[in-house]
Parts: C-alpha cells; structure tokens; sequence
C-alpha cells in the first residue's frame, strides 16, 4: 500500500513539474523580444512557485559586466535605491567565479543586498539563485525570493534550474533573432544605396554635364540671354541634390558601422586619428551597450567624426576627451579638447561645421551644445533621446589613453 501510495506521489510530482514547464515553455515560445520574455519568465516564476519577487542579471554581451536586465516586485529598499541593485554582490561573485554551475548548486542564499537592511526589505532577506548558461556560455543569474522558504524544496530547486535552462534557450533565441534583424537592415541599406548610385546619383550626374554644357554654349554665344539665370539655377540645384544623393549613399553603407558595435566603431576611430596626427585619446564608455536603431547609430558616428575631424584641423589640440554615456532613455556625448579654443559668436558656424552638426542633431530630435574660449579648449555636448527603456543598472566605467 506504501508503495503505490509513492508510486502515486511520484506521478502527481511529476504531473506538477511539466504542468510548471509547459506554462513556462509556451509563454517564452510567444516572444522574440528579450525584455518580454524576461518579464514573462519572472511573472510565470514567481507566480506558479508562489514567490514573491525576482530579477535577472545579465552579461553584457560587449563589456561582459553584468547589469540588472528585469526585475519583478522588488522590495521598497532596493526599488527606491537603484544603487543598491549595481555591482557586486555575492551571487554575481559567485556565478562568474564559475561555483554556481549545476542543478545541485541552485540553493537557498542570504542576499548580499538585503542582507544589513533593517526596513523596505518586505521580510526578504534570501534568495535562489539561478544560473543561465547556453552552450556552456555564461549568460547571466535568475534570482527568486519568498519570505518563506520553507515551501521550496530541493525537488523545486531543481525544477527552477530547467526554468533556468528554458530562459537561456529563449534569451539566445530573441538575441538570435535581433542579429538577424540588424543584418536585414545592413542588407537592405545596402540594396538601397547600390540602386541611388546606379540610378539616382547617376542620372543627377548626366544632367549636371548637360546643364555645364548648356551654360557654356550660352555663354559663348549670348552672355546676356536671359535663359542663362534659369539654366545656372538649375545646374545649382542639380549638384546640390547630386551631393544629397552621394551623401546618402554613404549614410546607407554606413560600412564603418556593419560588423561594430556603435562604441567600437567611434573608439577605433579615435584610436586610428590619434595614431595619425599625435593626439592622446581618453575615453570613457558607461552604461549597458546596446544596438539602437540604424539611423541613429549612423547619425551620431557622422556628428562624433565632424567633431574630431574639426578637432584635427582647427583645434591644435594635444590631447582629446570622449566620454559615451547610455543614460535613461537617451545617448550623451561629450567630447573636449586642450586645444586653441574660439569665441562661438564671433567664428562663422560654417568653419567649424556647426549648421550640419546641429542640423544632424535636431533630426534625431537631440542637440548639440558647444563650450569655448580662446586659450581654454573647446567642449561638444551630444544629448540624443532615444525609444523609452526601462531602468538599467550602469556597468563600471572603462577608460583608456
């Protein structure tokens, strides 16, 4: 009798785990947006094992650092400080140390973060910890916390690990999927930049020489024929849409951009400037990395390669500051010189290039700011809004010369 009454245990357990893993399973299978499926993840989680809360760290897939991805119901201490949900912490320690490997070592820990809080904590002061691996790749931590424990067994413990590997199959499947999406994209700018120059541009081309022989002819003939006015306009407007053209092309093969992160490529082209006219680079990079979309990646790279290029030419700067920040819902550049520095009201805008760079600028609904005095160098403030993102934590800041 004791038998069968195990026999029939082991049956209902097992019923539980795969009703907990089909939920979890069909809800990931839903979306290809990684924050979603995050998201989903933890409110399935924390809802079928009657948890109270829970958050994923994530490595950064350029800088390696881990930076909080999702978080659910986080208690009042650590939701109002967001500070207190950046850097290290025991678990982090833990899992990139390489200890938080296997089903067996998913277990019950006291939250470095919560741990010496007296208030706001919600009677929270443990969590499981949950390593995310793919392929043996490290992706990040899972962490989920009750007040009582006491309802999660060992047995549980291991079905949050195969939740665990779910979410890192999902969470490689929607970055899969946004590669994917980015190489459309690179593809299609492509396409359409080969069809402007072997259309567009060239028949802008013929036109303009069919306009510069028309003057000419006019010129040598009649000087003063009163076609002459209407026919240089229209040679003007010509060569500027040819230029419109030609720039848009290189706008659209942004090739500096096809297989760089936008921060790689800016550092390689200061790095590469610098080696060729004596500059020192200084640079500094914070918050989480990650792809915007196309036309503002290209954007800021052609304002941030106007700025150094105006630095080259006109600053006689020895050395060069960047600092690219991913702040809350929008991209912040500044870029300073030690150079000769100018008064801005008293130099023409077109010198420097300040009417493009603000055009540039507004068109990606930011501005452009610039700080100089003569003898003091010269400061460039980007301040680029991006789509609403939700709260990220900041990895540690990086900086090389």
């Amino acid at each position: 009798m004791d038998e069968t009454a195990n026999q029939q245990k082991e049956i209902n357990s097992l019923g539980y785990e795969l009703i907990i893993l089909n939920a979890i399973a069909q809800a990931l299978n839903r979306e290809v947006d990684l924050d979603r499926a995050l998201q989903v993840t933890l409110t399935k989680v924390t809802e079928l094992f009657n948890l109270q809360t829970g958050w994923v760290w994530l490595l950064d897939e350029v800088t390696s650092l881990p930076y909080l991805a999702a978080a659910l119901n986080l208690p009042p201490a650590l939701a109002d400080h967001p500070r207190r949900m950046e850097g290290r912490c025991y678990c982090l320690d833990t899992f990139q140390a390489g200890d938080l490997d296997g089903a067996a070592n998913v277990n019950i820990i006291t939250c470095s973060r919560l741990q010496w809080l007296e208030k706001g904590t919600r009677g929270l002061k443990y969590h499981a910890s949950i390593p995310l691996y793919a392929h043996g790749k490290r992706l990040g931590v899972m962490n989920v916390a009750s007040t009582d424990w006491a309802q999660l067994s060992p047995q549980d413990l291991r079905l949050l690990y195969t939740v665990g590997d779910l979410l890192s199959i999902s969470i490689e499947r929607t970055r899969l999927f946004a590669r994917s999406i980015q190489i459309g994209a690179i593809e299609e700018r492509v396409r359409l930049a080969r069809e402007i120059h072997d259309t567009l541009a060239q028949s802008l081309a013929a036109i303009s020489l069919h306009l510069e022989t028309a003057d000419a002819l006019l010129e040598e003939k009649d000087p003063a024929h009163p076609a002459r006015p209407a026919v240089r306009q229209a040679l003007a407007l010509t060569q500027s849409s040819l230029e419109e053209a030609r720039r848009s092309v290189l706008d659209l093969r942004a090739s500096k951009l096809e297989n760089k992160t936008l921060v790689s490529a800016l550092l390689d082209l200061f790095e590469r400037s610098a080696g060729e006219n004596g500059l020192q680079t200084h640079y500094q990079v914070s918050g989480r990395q990650k792809r915007l979309p196309s036309r503002v990646e290209t954007g800021i790279y052609r304002m941030v390669q106007e700025i150094l290029s105006n630095i080259i030419r006109h600053a006689h700067a020895k050395n060069v500051y960047f600092h690219f920040q991913y702040a809350k819902n929008r991209v912040l550049i500044n870029i300073e010189d030690d150079g000769q520095g100018f008064n801005p009201a008293d130099i023409p805008g077109e010198r420097f290039g300040l009417i493009g760079l603000s055009e540039r600028a507004r068109l990606l609904g930011g501005q452009m700011k610039i700080e100089s005095d003569p003898g003091q160098g010269t400061r460039v403030a980007l301040d680029i809004p991006l789509i609403p993102m939700r709260k990220l934590s900041r990895p540690k800041e990086t900086s090389s010369k």
